[in-house]
């Protein structure tokens, strides 16, 4: 006994290590889901103004931002459209200009006059002049005009820049002026006069009109400061920059926008990661601490929760979560689903939760989408319960579909942002997302019945069928053991259903518990004849028990043969536990010479104990209705005490050693058995006989009523 303790005691310090173990590795999992896809989305799309994108970036989802370079392009642009402001003519410009070309005119006269120079000294005192660009053969021809010639040039310069500067002229207009300068001068003149005068008027031609740099540079500004501020709206899934394409400072300010353009603190998302991890993992030992003796609180349940739950995380994180659309197809319902189907609500909902809040951390619309993925989940494990028909799973996907297009409708209608095609595409795929959660809900159940090793609702529905070909073996060839288990059945699912047990499984291992007795129906009293009962006294006890005994192998073997899931040979087995066939043991001590001789091992099952909640109740059913059926009982006293003796003998031999069933499910039993029993023993009325007539009147009314 001691070294069973010992036993145990060793067994559960080793699960309790390995569950640490899981833990740790799933919070760096789980640490590893939140931060990588951040810190290798900041490697790739870390571009600069002018480089060259090397992969195609997309919207992640809608904004409406004040576009800094849109802005400053218009403004500039505005600016760029604003005229040179130049001041009014300037008169004091014309006349300096005239006063100049009145002493040029008069220093060439100086010259044509000077009787003492020569003809070369006079062209060299001319070529002095600064704005006079001759020939020396049109210097000559100066010289030689004569003077009534010369006053005729002198004058008609004289006014033809006067003409031409009383316009406004700016600098960008003096090659026009002066290109329009023979059409003033009077037409009296020769062609080689004209050009003269031209040569000599073009030089003093000067913008009147002077450009105003200050005045310019105010209206410019005003143009600028007159822009309002430009803002750009990106649709979710729009395209930032095709891969191939050169980065331009829009494509840049669209990616801090979106985060993307420049790194973030590594530190700050490293610290913020790990403390929602640890909250999380903390939320999770406790709950664990406080639900030690749950079924998925058992070392394998843990592996295979954690391995889905840190597969459904690290899909969303590097493959989902960054899209449009993605996001709303994702199936995270079926988690919980599936969980619910074998285990408890409360779990599967704690679960859900849990998962949800690490999908949506960080995500811009994580209340939209945590609201998304969680209340439709909810009432699909509301609808769906332990999915016992495919329909189930049918209508659980339609309230699934339904309830993420409200949320949808909820967040999205109205919110300025989404269009109606947006809208029409996300409704799309909150539809899509429940026949998709409880499509893979149905399949997941499959996976975790085989790894759990622990059959479906569907499976136990179908195996309970009447027409299941063990069912239809044990029903011919024995009978009565058929009957009984319909008894053990009904009677044990009745108290499964009043404890929290699972009432369909108790129901279908009752169904086959004794399946075994079907391989030697004979020897079993229920499959006798009332009449001809034979107890087998005649029989060496000790074969006697050795034959009772072998029923629960050869059960097992027909279960096997059949393909029958192990949780019901588990029942097969237990049902019987370590307890001794009392009727033959008893029978070897009175035959026996010297009792000591007699070996009580030959005597017992071979086990092992019950070990769950569903096994143990068969095993006090099983033991009830035989009793109920041996002894017929009239009275409710005599109901309670089959019950009763019953009870006292189970937990006397230590068969609910390795249940969990408390004082207070034990009580619930009994009252449920009790009202179980009492509808099938109640007194019946006796009927008087009907008597015999004879055949002759018989027939008499026979010709009478035809």
């Amino acid at each position: 006994m001691a070294n069973q303790v010992a036993q145990k005691q060793k067994r559960r310090t080793t699960n309790g290590a390995l569950k640490v173990v899981i833990l740790v590795i799933s919070c760096a999992l789980a640490f590893g889901a939140l931060v990588l896809p951040d810190l290798l989305n900041q490697q790739t799309q870390m571009v600069a103004i002018g480089e060259v994108s090397s992969q195609e970036i997309l919207a992640p989802y809608s904004i409406t931002y004040e576009s800094r370079v849109l802005s400053d392009a218009a403004r500039e642009s505005a600016a760029a459209a604003v005229q040179p402001v130049y001041l009014p003519p300037d008169p004091d410009i014309a006349r300096a200009q005239l006063e100049k070309l009145r002493n040029t005119l008069y220093f060439i006269s100086t010259v044509r006059n000077d009787s003492y120079s020569t003809q070369i000294q006079k062209v060299q005192d001319l070529k002095s002049i600064g704005n006079l660009h001759y020939t020396d053969a049109e210097y000559i021809n100066l010289l030689e005009l004569t003077e009534q010639e010369w006053q005729a040039i002198g004058e008609e310069a004289s006014r033809v820049l006067e003409v031409a500067l009383r316009e406004s002229i700016r600098n960008n207009q003096l090659g026009t002026v002066r290109s329009n300068l023979p059409a003033s001068i009077d037409f009296s003149f020769p062609s080689n006069q004209t050009k003269l005068i031209i040569s000599i008027v073009s030089p003093f031609i000067v913008p009147t009109s002077l450009f105003s740099e200050e005045q310019t540079q105010e209206a410019r500004d005003k143009a600028r400061s007159s822009v309002e501020p430009i803002t750009r709206q990106i649709m979710a899934g729009e395209v930032l920059v095709r891969r191939g394409e050169i980065v331009s400072p829009g494509d840049l300010e669209a990616f801090t926008a979106f985060g993307l353009g420049e790194p973030t603190d590594r530190s700050t998302l490293l610290l913020s990661s790990g403390a929602i991890v640890a909250v999380v993992a903390l939320v999770v030992i406790i709950y664990y601490q406080k639900t030690k003796k749950e079924p998925f609180n058992q070392l394998n349940s843990i592996l295979l929760i954690a391995f889905l739950f840190l597969l459904y995380l690290w899909l969303a994180k590097f493959l989902v979560m960054d899209r449009t659309i993605l996001p709303y197809l994702f199936p995270i319902a079926a988690f919980g689903l599936t969980l619910a189907i074998f285990f408890n609500r409360e779990f599967s909902i704690f679960s859900t939760l849990l998962l949800v809040t690490l999908t949506v951390y960080g995500h811009i619309r994580s209340t939209e989408l945590a609201l998304y993925y969680t209340l439709p989940t909810i009432a699909g494990m509301l609808v769906l319960a332990k999915g016992r028909r495919v329909g189930s799973f049918l209508l659980a996907s339609i309230v699934i579909s339904g309830l993420s297009t409200a949320v949808i409708i909820a967040f999205r209608l109205g919110d300025g942002i989404t269009d109606w095609v947006g809208i029409a595409s996300l409704i799309g795929a909150g539809i899509f997302n429940g026949v998709a959660s409880g499509t893979f809900a149905l399949l997941l159940q499959n996976v975790f019945a085989f790894v759990l090793d622990v059959p479906t609702a569907l499976q136990l529905m179908d195996i309970s069928r009447p027409d299941h070909p063990l069912l239809q073996y044990i029903l011919t060839n024995a009978p009565g053991t058929y009957q009984h288990s319909l008894q053990v059945s009904n009677l044990a699912e009745q108290a499964a259903d009043a404890i929290g047990a699972d009432r369909l499984l108790v129901r279908v291992g009752a169904l086959y518990h004794d399946a075994g007795k079907a391989e030697n129906p004979t020897f079993f009293i229920e499959n006798q004849v009332r009449d001809k009962i034979d107890s087998h006294d005649n029989v060496d006890p000790t074969t006697a028990a050795a034959t009772i005994i072998r029923h629960v192998s050869d059960g097992v073997m027909l279960a096997k043969k059949y393909r029958l899931p192990s949780r019901i040979i588990d029942f097969m087995r237990e049902h019987h536990g370590s307890n001794v066939t009392r009727y033959q043991y008893s029978h070897a001590l009175e035959l026996a010479d010297d009792p000591e001789e007699v070996d009580i091992k030959d005597f017992v099952y071979p086990g092992p104990s019950p070990r769950s909640k569903e096994t143990a109740l068969l095993m006090l059913a099983d033991g009830t209705e035989a009793r109920a059926r041996a002894n017929t009982p009239r009275s409710d006293e005599e109901i309670m005490g089959v019950i009763d003796s019953v009870f006292e003998v189970v937990q006397g031999s230590g068969q609910l050693d390795d249940t969990d069933l408390t004082l207070r499910d034990l009580q619930t039993i009994k009252r449920s058995f009790f009202n179980t029993l009492k509808q099938s023993y109640h007194p019946r009325i006796k009927y008087p006989e009907v008597p015999k007539r004879s055949q002759k009147s018989s027939a008499s009314e026979a010709r009478q009523s035809s």
